[in-house]
């Protein structure tokens, strides 16, 4: 209804159209109720928009909430009611009115007889005609309402489709995001198992035994041999060894058979964790961790044996140096179960959903596992109760040094880095479940305090930890009231102060309490606000939950001042690299009730260098902390390690090969590095190391890239500042101490002694060119005193002639990479190229080696020239001709183009460059021609005036371009006094000169020395017939300039000639330019025409063989009833393949038998494989298994394994039409879920998806419900995970529905173990300081009330900080803030320094006028010195400190608000085209003079008003008219509106 008017469509709902009918006797009525917002809708309607309690009216969208009659409950609207019953009363009297004027006349006497029965029919006739007329309106009132009917058909009809289409394309979404959230969690638990495959020579301690006894041998026979070969070559040493050792060592001979090579055969026992996981199945992944079993295949033991039998494992354990791994205490009787080593607990981080159970149920579904660390349980006796130790099981503690246990944890509280706590990541589901429960426990009335009750030491209560949360925690002093000792017992009035220890989080705190000794009601009210007592029944409960701080202790290592013990500096930067982020625990040993472990922080950032950081290097690294066991630290010791990436070596070039090179460092002559200066990727590398790194900026890099390195290496590359403030790749090669490093420039060469505040982590791009620094040594001489090595006048010579000089370097022989590179040195002058060997010779500071003469004074000659001489060298010298030619070119000179007899190697010079398909070349031996024809054009034209020629296209020229006269012919025709477009015909380009540049050309010099080639077998990429302007542009970039090597493949009159094109690359090596851009994709290979094949023979068919085989025997089906199946397979219809721990021994010894029968794979016939059903299959690991062929696909055929249930696609060559073993039924049973209908009848792909993730490779229980008739049909299952069936997981994640028929009958009993009981001692454990609130914020008038403010500090033009003004001057204690911070001042000297620094924690800075105001803790600004960023909570600036200029702040101060109120400014935002060229550095999107601009807008009376404190506070400002303060920013375009 829309309206509550008094019409006739009151009576009518609108929704559905039903008249309202009131309750009577034998009818239900349908009354009118009335919504919160006065819309009126049926009861009926009503119920069927009704959701948890709320209504939403399908008009204006309110919300009304029911009371608790539900909807009968809702007023109904009397109105209504009065016009239904109003209607209802008229209607019955028309009826009674018709009635009586139908039988008003009755006969009275027998006389009137007659005259009764011609009234009668009167009567009767005039009824008929009232019959009539009633009919003819009903009639009309029908048409009228099926006119109607039809109106609202047609609009339902409507309004369904379009209904049905929204709410599918509803359901659709919300299915395409379930499928990306399952896909996204599936493969993050893919990463997450194969990260667990690390280290895999761990989990093969025989082998490695095995392996260090002949390693020992080796390194005995090794040592025995040095000493012979010492001894036979200086026979007086045989009186310092014992010779008959020496001998019998060496001539011992070699026992293979005591070696126990068997062990190469063994497996690692690693395998999916076949057990429940210790938490519930929640609606995400669940967990599948990698367990050890240990007892062998086939030979299970039930756990309750104690006798004295021990199995062979236990004692091949003892024999290893090992703890026997004996049963962990188990309630199951199974006779079948084994225990199992978790080596690695993974769980999906969802705290959205929980179940019934928590962290008990879970841990009691899992107790057939031993904990990974945590309290074990001892198995009770009948007398004695159960009771929670805290020792570590010895099946996860390593018993040799190289075997650590590897988990991921937080740490909770830090003493020191002896004495910590951590906490496991995989239990952090278990600590939100345990938190909840502990909340809403902790809320009930039964756990508050009462004046009756009595704390006693131990006792576990709640604590509040903040706002409506609660944690455990255990009393471990008591002070009661009037008495100084503690007391072992109290009553709850009576208690002053109480110290109790938080045993999830390993850290103790004092609660001081206060109240008055005549109300003790009072102060149980105040102690029940921050402390509340565990009820006895939950008390049972909560042992199910273990305390989850774990005692630890960083190993081998010790103060580096044991006297001083640890310094604050070392707990600080320990609490700093480990705080607020997960590390990896390695686990080595327990002493007493430490875990003695060793912390390493992963890499956050995507670079390879992916060492992790070690706490325990950490610290000895900043001389905070030093070993006590260097054996801790050996490689052997420590097999987790991980070496860190190196450099690529440098490539050594070809011998006799000339290299234009710079020397960038000098030790002396015969170890100095030279750099080659012809590859310009080094450069562009470099100039990326300084747009990355950013400079100078050593601040900047470490807080925004995270690059900072804190513990480097030996032989770790990164990348370190030099002094003249440039970033260089760097490797580092030692540590002198004192936080510094030496590091050596592997582009350069020269090392350098660096703090390790210059260090950056290097990026993965950075190592794609190897080190450029070559090691070198000067060839062909040697130092005059060979014994003395060089001199320092030879070296101080060499240095003045080379250091940082180009020179011509040639390789003179082949050396290994580990040593130095002899070369000879060429240094280049005017006089010619001086050999630095002769001239350290002649000097007398050198000798030649022996048989080497001095070299002529001549250039070298290579064979390649690197280096192009430029024009004006060609013009200037002409050495570069051969000789034999220079006598004929002085007779005659010619101006054309002349080619060679030999069209072979033609070194060249690539003048331009248009297209692969067209380039400009210049002839080497045509440099003297070329010399001589621009010597005649100067002396021609060079005092030669400009006259008027009519310059047409295709004229020849003498054009002066860049100062030189050459020749050209013209494009195009042009007029005088106008540019011309000239092609240069000596070098193949076009430009563009005035006419006044132009002279006529002689005829006899008319010509071109530039000869047009194209690239031979290639054409464009991408089936172009052009060449793309990419392609262009990349080869007109590598080849203009540069000499080169080509190969005339054939003369042609017109048109480019194709060449054969060679160019050296930076190795030296001949590099064809067609095959380089091939590489690079920009080309083609020309196809070549192929000669016409010969006609193929007649193809042949071979005749396929006909064979068929039957199926293997149909599987064993187990009786009904519960049985241990482990599931092999599961299909893609949902079908679960499960073999019996019988069938899973009886597979092992027929895949054996399977290897004996099938030695070697068949030889391969065509086969018809449609009469084929059992096979034999090659799987992927080159065994054989029995298989079923379902389809022929190409050249593979899709089979199953009948054995496993697997299906895969297998090569037709892989595949055998026999039987094999077919004694064997299959092994495998197939089963289907009893009691549930797949959603569509058949089970979706994440349905099958979810299936696989919780079944596959485990082992589970099963309750047989009904075996199929056709024995190979389906076996109908319950299965069971962590006590529950996996029917209801299916159902709760809406893969499935309940069949309610299979549901009735259904009858599924699954037992649990009793639960356990822990207690833990927490005696002894030292009290952490106690943690301070926060300061508060100041109280603002509601959203739209101005109030005037004055601003204390702005930081950006629409962030800033503000105080209001109109609120009165807050006093404690009779004291302003002002005077409470005076008299703290000048009580200054006796304020306790700062030593703990959580981020948002209050404290006292000193500032630069010697005073002290309130502030907290932003973070760390800087290592060294080590600084706090901090913020004036009373005037909104931020400060860098030192950690001493930082003091605790007393209790009273933290009762006042801040003065300084951090706000948004709301209406404007950062222009989105900023203008201004200087930025705020912190903030670059605002401008400067936006900032300065704003700073003069808020000087003067500026009011505020709220416009939204969510998600944080913002405030328009206004000025003294009532403006808004930013709208001269938008004026003048410093802003954009928001």
């Amino acid at each position: 209804m829309s309206d509550r008017g008094d019409n006739s469509n009151s009576v009518f709902c609108k929704i559905c159209g039903t008249a309202y009918i009131l309750p009577e006797d034998d009818v239900v009525g349908n009354l009118p109720h009335l919504l919160l917002c006065g819309h009126i809708f049926c009861a009926a309607c009503l119920r069927s928009l009704e959701f948890i309690n709320v209504i939403i009216c399908p008009d204006c969208k309110v919300e009304s909430t029911l009371p608790e009659g539900g909807v009968e409950g809702l007023q109904v609207d009397s109105r209504v009611i009065g016009l239904i019953y109003t209607a209802k009363m008229n209607k019955t009297r028309s009826s009674r009115i018709d009635r009586q004027r139908i039988h008003k006349v009755k006969p009275s006497s027998p006389v009137q007889e007659n005259s009764t029965e011609c009234l009668r029919a009167c009567v009767r006739a005039s009824d008929i005609k009232v019959t009539e007329g009633v009919m003819e309106d009903a009639l009309l009132q029908a048409s009228k309402s099926m006119a109607q009917l039809r109106d609202i058909h047609q609009t339902l009809v409507k309004g369904l489709s379009l209904q049905v289409k929204k709410e599918k394309a509803r359901l659709q979404k919300e299915l395409d995001q379930a499928m990306d959230e399952a896909y996204n969690i599936l493969h993050h638990r893919k990463v997450v198992l194969l990260s667990e495959l690390t280290h895999m020579e761990q989990h093969f301690p025989f082998s490695r035994r095995v392996m260090g006894k002949v390693e020992e041998r080796m390194s005995a026979l090794e040592t025995a041999m040095q000493r012979a070969k010492q001894v036979h070559q200086f026979p007086s040493l045989e009186s310092y060894c014992h010779l008959d050792s020496v001998l019998e060592t060496l001539q011992a001979p070699v026992d293979v058979q005591s070696f126990e090579m068997y062990c190469l055969s063994q497996g690692s026992g690693l395998r999916l964790d076949h057990s429940p996981p210790r938490t519930q199945l929640q609606g995400r992944v669940n967990r599948k961790p990698f367990r050890r079993s240990h007892t062998p295949p086939g030979e299970g033991r039930s756990l309750s044996h104690r006798g004295p039998m021990r199995s062979q494992q236990e004692e091949e354990s003892q024999r290893m140096g090992q703890p026997a791994l004996g049963p962990p205490p188990s309630y199951d009787p199974s006779p079948d179960s084994t225990p199992n080593v978790i080596i690695e607990e993974i769980i999906e981080e969802d705290q959205g959903t929980e179940m019934e159970g928590g962290p008990g149920a879970a841990r009691r579904a899992g107790r057939e596992e031993s904990p990974v660390i945590g309290p074990e349980l001892h198995q009770p006796n009948d007398r004695q109760k159960p009771e929670w130790k805290k020792v570590i099981p010895l099946d996860v503690i390593p018993a040799n040094r190289g075997k650590v246990l590897q988990e991921w944890v937080l740490v909770t509280h830090v003493e020191n880095p002896n004495h910590f706590y951590v906490r496991h990541v995989a239990e952090k589901k278990s600590a939100v479940m345990l938190s909840k429960k502990i909340n809403s426990v902790s809320s009930g009335e039964r756990c508050l305090f009462t004046t009756r009750d009595v704390l006693k030491t131990g006792s576990l209560v709640f604590v509040k930890w903040k706002e409506d949360a609660w944690c455990r925690a255990v009393v471990t002093e008591m002070f009661k009231r009037g008495c100084l000792d503690t007391v072992t017992s109290c009553p709850a009035p009576q208690l002053s102060r109480i110290r109790v220890y938080y045993q999830d989080y390993g850290f103790s705190k004092n609660l001081s309490l206060q109240g008055d000794e005549e109300s003790p009601d009072l102060f149980i009210s105040g102690l029940n606000n921050c402390l509340r007592k565990v009820d006895v029944a939950f008390q049972s409960e909560l042992r199910r939950w273990p305390p989850q701080a774990i005692k630890c202790s960083l190993k081998d290592i010790v103060p580096a001042d044991q006297v001083k013990g640890w310094t604050v500096e070392a707990t600080d930067e320990f609490r700093r690299v480990v705080s607020l982020s997960a590390v990896e625990m390695h686990v080595f040993a327990q002493d007493q009730d430490f875990l003695l472990v060793d912390l390493k922080k992963a890499p956050m950032d995507c670079s390879t260098i992916n060492v992790p950081l070690s706490l325990q290097e950490y610290l000895v690294f900043l001389d905070v902390a030093k070993f006590y066991s260097p054996v801790a630290w050996n490689a052997r010791t420590m097999p987790c390690g991980r070496k860190p990436l190196q450099y690529y070596p440098p490539i050594y070039p070809s011998t006799h090969l000339e290299l234009n090179a710079m020397v960038s460092h000098i030790n002396d002559p015969s170890h100095f590095y030279i750099q080659l200066v012809d590859n310009m990727e080094f450069w562009l590398l470099t100039a990326k190391l300084q747009e990355f790194y950013g400079g100078a900026s050593l601040e900047g890099v470490r807080e925004e890239k995270g690059l900072e390195l804190y513990c480097p290496v030996l032989d770790q590359a990164c990348v370190a500042v030099s002094d003249d403030k440039t970033w260089y790749r760097a490797t580092v090669i030692g540590h002198p101490g004192g936080r510094q490093v030496e590091v050596s420039f592997v582009d350069f060469g020269n090392k350098k002694v660096l703090s390790v505040n210059h260090l950056r982590k290097i990026k993965d791009e950075f190592f794609a060119l190897p080190a450029m620094a070559l090691r070198c040594c000067l060839a062909d001489v040697l130092p005059l005193e060979q014994q003395q090595g060089w001199s320092e006048a030879s070296t101080e010579r060499f240095i003045t002639l080379l250091n940082h000089k180009l020179v011509t370097a040639v390789a003179t022989k082949e050396v290994p990479r580990s040593k130095a590179l002899p070369v000879r040195l060429f240094l280049s002058s005017k006089s010619g190229n001086s050999c630095i060997a002769d001239l350290l010779v002649t000097e007398e500071l050198a000798r030649f080696n022996q048989g080497v003469r001095p070299s002529a004074p001549q250039d070298p000659v290579g064979d390649v020239v690197v280096w192009d001489p430029p024009f004006e060298a060609l013009l200037g010298e002409g050495g570069s001709e051969p000789p034999e030619r220079a006598g004929d070119e002085a007779q005659e000179l010619q101006p054309r183009l002349v080619l060679p007899p030999s069209l072979k190697d033609l070194r060249v010079r690539v003048t331009h460059v248009s297209s692969p398909g067209s380039f400009h070349v210049q002839l080497a031996w045509c440099d003297g021609q070329m010399k001589r024809l621009y010597e005649v054009l100067k002396q021609k034209y060079a005092r030669s005036e400009p006259s008027e020629v009519e310059w047409q296209a295709g004229m020849f020229c003498a054009a002066y371009n860049n100062g030189v006269w050459e020749r050209a012919q013209l494009c195009s025709a042009v007029p005088s006094s106008s540019m011309a477009e000239v092609l240069r015909c000596d070098f193949g380009n076009k430009v563009k000169l005035h006419v006044t540049n132009l002279r006529p050309l002689l005829p006899h010099l008319e010509g071109s020395l530039a000869l047009e080639c194209t690239l031979t077998n290639v054409r464009p990429a991408g089936g172009r017939s052009s060449w793309t302007a990419t392609a262009c542009d990349f080869i007109s970039e590598h080849l203009t300039g540069v000499t080169a090597t080509i190969t005339i493949q054939e003369k042609t009159e017109k048109g480019p000639v194709p060449v054969c094109l060679l160019c050296s690359n930076r190795a030296g090596q001949e590099v064809s330019i067609a095959d380089f851009l091939v590489s690079e994709g920009l080309a083609l290979k020309e196809r070549k025409p192929s000669s016409p094949a010969p006609r193929p023979t007649p193809r042949t068919t071979p005749v396929r063989e006909k064979i068929q085989t039957q199926l293997y025997q149909p599987p064993e089906l187990p009786l009904c009833g519960h049985a241990q199946m482990s599931v092999s397979a599961v299909g893609e219809d949902g079908i679960i393949y499960a073999m019996t721990l019988q069938a899973e021994r009886q597979f092992e010894q027929l895949r054996e038998r399977l290897q004996q029968h099938m030695k070697t794979l068949p030889r391969q016939k065509p086969y018809t494989w449609k009469s084929v059903l059992g096979c034999a299959v090659m799987g992927p690991d080159m065994l054989w298994y029995r298989g079923q062929v379902l389809e022929v696909i190409g050249g593979h055929v899709k089979v199953r394994y009948v054995d496993q249930g697997l299906v895969e696609n297998i090569p037709v060559c892989h595949v055998y039409p026999a039987l094999l073993c077919d004694d064997v039924p299959q092994l495998c049973v197939p089963c289907q879920l009893h009691g549930v209908i797949p959603v569509g009848k058949v089970w979706q792909l994440d349905a099958v998806a979810l299936l696989k993730e919780l079944l596959l490779n485990r082992c589970v229980d099963m309750q047989l419900m009904d075996q199929p008739e056709d024995p190979r049909g389906c076996l109908m299952v319950q299965v069971f995970l962590q006590g529950l069936t996996l029917s209801r997981i299916m159902v709760h994640h809406q893969h499935a529905f309940m069949d309610q028929l299979a549901s009735a009958d259904e009858h599924v009993e699954q037992g649990f173990p009793d639960l356990d009981d822990w207690d833990i001692d927490t005696e002894g454990l030292e009290a952490m300081e106690t943690v301070l609130g926060g300061f508060s914020n100041p109280s603002l008038p509601d959203e739209g009330e101005r109030f005037r403010v004055t601003i204390k500090h702005l930081r950006t033009p629409n962030e800033v900080f503000l105080s209001p003004l109109e609120q009165g001057i807050l006093k404690v204690d009779g004291e302003s803030l002002e005077e409470a911070l005076n008299t703290v001042n000048d009580h200054r000297e006796t304020l306790a320094p700062l030593t703990d620094f959580p981020l948002e924690a209050p404290c006292l800075v000193e500032y630069s006028d010697g005073l002290y105001y309130r502030a907290k803790v932003l973070g760390f600004a800087g290592l060294n010195p080590l600084e706090v960023l901090v913020r004036h909570v009373d005037y909104g600036s931020d400060d860098t400190l030192p950690i001493n200029k930082l003091r605790q702040i007393p209790p009273h101060l933290l009762l006042f608000p801040c003065k300084a109120l951090k706000v948004r400014l709301a209406g404007f935002q950062p222009p989105r085209v900023r203008r201004e060229l200087e930025c705020l550095s912190y903030s670059p999107k605002w401008s400067m003079k936006a900032a300065l601009e704003m700073i003069d807008l808020l000087h003067g009376n500026i009011t505020a008003s709220v416009t939204a404190t969510e998600p944080e506070l913002s405030v328009f400002l206004y000025d003294e008219n009532g403006a808004l303060v930013h709208l001269p920013l938008l004026n003048k375009g410093l802003a954009d509106y928001n």
